[in-house]
């Protein structure tokens, strides 16, 4: 079930500033760099966006070659491994992951490394490269998004260490079915106050 958000703009900010949503991968190390999942650009004081979190992830991979597999859907606990075919390489279910709470790919091919992407929502939400054969990738995701306003950054973008850094608010999804989430801070001057996130209105599964 998807979880409906809407984010609402109350904030002092006169510089149309851009807000970028992500999550972590938390099966791996804290130097690795998260993606840009969403960025709401052009958000007015007083306006709001809806979006949608689908709880649903999908699994793509790459190869050597460059050449990019379809999304699958894979569930916590899912294993996924790309390997030769007759008709070249392929993405396909593998059965379940060491861990149920996680998503493993795995690269079974003999020669050459691969890629593995997880999409939410068609857009890219986490990616894992340089898999060699006999590795494999491990995605797993907490119930929670990052968000945070950043200007130098577009969706599906790799974002670096200081950007990262400036996004300090975590919000917590586990049981929510719709909520508001509230903007506010900024503003110019030296009474600017730094950028708040909250949720509000909540409705729970």
């Amino acid at each position: 079930m998807d979880i409906k958000l809407n984010l609402i703009n109350r904030s002092n900010d006169s510089n149309n500033s851009s807000v970028v949503i992500f999550q972590k991968n938390a099966a791996s190390n804290f130097n690795e760099l998260a993606v840009a999942w969403k960025v709401i650009q052009n958000l007015g004081v007083g306006d709001s966006r809806h979006f949608s979190f689908p709880v649903a992830t999908f699994v793509s991979a790459s190869d050597s070659w460059g050449n990019y597999t379809p999304q699958l859907a894979a569930k916590n606990g899912a294993l996924l491994q790309m390997e030769q075919t007759n008709s070249g390489a392929q993405l396909t279910q593998a059965g379940c992951a060491t861990n149920p709470t996680q998503i493993h790919v795995a690269n079974a091919l003999s020669q050459g490394a691969v890629n593995a992407s997880v999409f939410r929502d068609g857009t890219l939400l986490a990616t894992l490269t340089s898999i060699a054969p006999g590795q494999k990738a491990v995605f797993e995701f907490k119930p929670t998004i990052w968000i945070g306003v950043e200007s130098q950054v577009e969706q599906g973008q790799v974002m670096n260490s200081a950007i990262l850094s400036n996004v300090n608010t975590e919000l917590s999804l586990l049981g929510v079915a719709s909520a508001d989430i509230i903007m506010t801070g900024g503003g110019p001057g030296a009474n600017s106050t730094p950028f708040s996130f909250v949720l509000d209105n909540i409705q729970h599964v």
